[in-house]
């Protein structure tokens, strides 16, 4: 089949379900929400939301990113959502979903998953302290914040928590040549990293809260920021080597937003400690990294950047360092139509040869990101995407990638 062809058909479907569901949901708009369950004196409150979203996705050779498989696919996902409040100090939350993966595609037959689920403690009646213990998204920088189908701009995700790099979790190279071959190589998604992967939905305890214009959050995690989905449950990997995340924010007006970030923890599983060198452990090797955020809201538009920058310690290679950033920008076109673009870029440092030259250890890479979308009302919106993504060198990795995405909340 023709992949463009694949690819129209992907959107006119997409387009065709929207109007259909927007001329026939009337009962989306009831203000009677069926799934809330409240007790007669108010101290204990359940509801159960949701959202239900349908991609298509096109990318002009083997896809980019955390996109798996390498053919135009369909990738539909449900989202639903619990949120328990037990008077006005405790609260549960759940985040269960059914799709073809946490990655578009990675799981192609189908999955169904916790991906979060947490306990949270607020021990006074302001947001000062919140304490919370369970599987969660991160702290780190301001992406997370947006970072759900419903409020990213875009479909997918900036090229910093996404990129795949030569980085390897589960084995050591053997040496800095075997580790600088990789860069000639496609992306090994299965046993390479990123610096960060999506919203890092790991486990653990986190401390945060407000104070007049202030912000901060403190976590204490199973698994570093760029660890792949598999590990990020507290069965599959537990605490031996933590990663440490925080974020300080200041918000001096109601438009700004500004945020420095930092996490610091071993990015090895536990599958590598067989090809380090003598003497060595897991703990020895870890990623350290800062960034900066920021955002700003004027009229129609809305702005955010980060800047990012990490260091991976690898065996039998030494310190390798990269730093990406990303700006982005939403504008109100109209009531329901909104255009979103961004621009990406991500630069590697140099490591050692073995021969005595300083040498690149991935290739630079950069992508620009552009959307349009139109949110039909308070409960379905769609959006179309089209990106342009260039690394040096002859090895390209998905060029151009189309989009499409429906979804619809309940």
């Amino acid at each position: 089949m023709n992949p463009w062809r694949a690819i129209n058909k992907s959107i006119l479907l997409c387009c065709w379900l929207a109007f259909a569901i927007s001329t026939r949901a009337g009962w989306l708009e009831q203000p009677i929400n069926p799934l809330h369950l409240q007790s007669t004196n108010g101290f204990f409150r359940s509801d159960i939301s949701g959202t239900l979203d349908l991609e298509g996705y096109y990318a002009d050779q083997r896809p980019p990113g955390i996109l798996f498989g390498n053919d135009p696919f369909f990738n539909p996902r449900l989202s639903l959502f619990l949120d328990v409040h037990l008077g006005n100090h405790i609260y549960i939350g759940v985040q269960g979903r059914a799709d073809r993966g946490f990655d578009p595609k990675s799981m192609p037959n189908g999955d169904a998953r916790a991906d979060e689920y947490f306990l949270r403690y607020t021990p006074f009646d302001d947001a000062r302290l919140n304490l919370e213990a369970g599987k969660f998204a991160m702290v780190f920088g301001n992406w997370v914040n947006r970072h759900d189908s419903w409020n990213n701009p875009l479909i997918n995700a900036p090229l910093a928590y996404e990129n795949i790099t030569t980085i390897s979790d589960g084995a050591a190279p053997a040496s800095p040549a075997a580790f600088l071959a990789r860069r000639g190589i496609p992306d090994k998604k299965a046993n390479w990293l990123p610096i960060i992967w999506g919203p890092s939905y790991t486990s653990g305890g986190t401390a945060f809260g407000s104070v007049q214009r202030f912000d901060y959050a403190l976590e204490i995690k199973n698994a570093s920021i760029s660890s792949r989905p598999a590990v990020w449950d507290a069965t599959q990997l537990g605490w031996a080597n933590p990663t440490v995340t925080g974020r300080l924010g200041f918000r001096p007006d109601e438009s700004w937003n500004l945020g420095v970030s930092a996490s610091g923890g071993a990015y090895l599983l536990p599958s590598a400690a067989s090809t380090l060198p003598a003497g060595k452990n897991i703990g020895d090797y870890r990623q350290y990294t800062i960034g900066q955020d920021a955002s700003y809201a004027w009229h129609h538009w809305q702005f955010w950047e980060e800047i990012i920058a990490s260091r991976f310690e690898v065996p039998n290679v030494g310190n390798a360092d990269t730093l990406a950033y990303y700006l982005e920008a939403k504008y109100k076109i109209t009531t329901h139509l909104f255009a979103s673009a961004r621009w990406n870029q991500q630069f590697f440092g140099t490591v050692n040869d073995g021969a005595g030259h300083q040498v690149a250890w991935d290739n630079d890479a950069w992508r620009t990101d552009a959307a349009l979308g139109w949110r039909w009302n308070q409960h379905l919106q769609t959006k179309i995407q089209y990106s342009y993504n260039h690394q040096r060198g002859a090895l390209q990795q998905g060029e151009q990638l189309v989009a499409a995405q429906i979804t619809a909340k309940f």
